[in-house]
């Protein structure tokens, strides 16, 4: 018996051991406030890496784009170094929320469903969401769209307006992504899709003159994200933006990759804070 019970025991342990193991894994393992990321030297940011010219990544391994662009400026008002980590639509929020990145600067349109799970900034940048389809094809309205098999990106903004908008019984077909459902219109899988301002380019330059805007759903503003209840960060990000608002450098970015003047933000927006309570 004597030699049972110190047996029990490590075996007690070792599951007590085990069972804490998940818990340590979901606890934040990034920094929560400015003071913290300054200390490490570095900015972890989830980023698309595949919509440009949102996010994505070149054929040398750069991430550029303008969350990119936007993200670096952020790094160097903190005095850091930024860190990218390219990120598909759908596992955006699990990223931030389970800690393996600091901040989004993702393509996040601005939803009062998202706001409950991540902090939204002040918004950065504006963008629509559209349904793209062949010249040839007669897409005046919502109910035409029941006539053909429309992709989206699973998750993403087009996802919730196609699925909102078609009517009842239309075929809509879910992808990993934005260049997976880009790639689905190309190759003819779908005959149209949900998609942002900037789907078209990308489009045209694989199958050029082909294919159109078609309608539009709605006018979306993107902003940065961090988690819920740091204040802290939230406030460094809103002031940052601010600045670059004010001292031309977004006017710039917009110059780069919109070719248009910043748009006018709204104060606010219904269902989402851009500051943390």
């Amino acid at each position: 018996m004597s030699i049972q019970k110190p047996t029990r025991r490590l075996v007690a342990a070792t599951l007590l051991a085990a069972l804490a193991l998940p818990t340590l894994a979901m606890r934040p393992a990034s920094a929560v406030t400015p003071e913290e990321i300054k200390a490490r030297g570095k900015i972890i940011v989830g980023i698309q890496g595949d919509n440009p010219p949102w996010g994505f990544v070149t054929s040398e391994g750069k991430q550029d784009g303008i969350d990119a662009d936007i993200a670096r400026l952020y790094a160097k008002e903190l005095g850091v170094q930024v860190e990218f980590m390219p990120l598909e639509v759908n596992n955006r929020i699990p990223a931030l929320t389970t800690g393996r990145v600091d901040a989004l600067f993702a393509t996040m349109a601005m939803l009062p469903e998202r706001a409950k799970a991540v902090q939204f900034s002040k918004p950065y940048v504006a963008n629509a969401i559209v349904l793209i389809g062949p010249k040839s094809a007669e897409i005046k309205s919502n109910a035409d769209m029941a006539k053909f098999t429309i992709g989206v990106a699973k998750g993403a903004a087009q996802d919730t307006q196609v699925t909102k908008n078609a009517p009842s019984g239309t075929t809509i077909r879910r992808y990993d992504g934005d260049a997976a459902s880009i790639q689905a219109l190309v190759s003819g899988q779908v005959q149209a899709v949900g998609g942002n301002i900037f789907y078209i380019q990308r489009i045209e330059q694989a199958k050029p003159g082909e294919f159109e805007n078609k309608l539009e759903f709605q006018k979306l503003y993107n902003g940065a994200c961090t988690r819920l209840g740091e204040k802290e960060i939230n406030a460094s990000i809103n002031a940052f933006i601010d600045k670059i608002k004010a001292n031309g450098e977004l006017q710039k970015i917009y110059d780069k990759w919109m070719k248009v003047p910043v748009h006018q933000f709204p104060d606010s927006i219904e269902g989402v804070p851009f500051s943390a309570g």
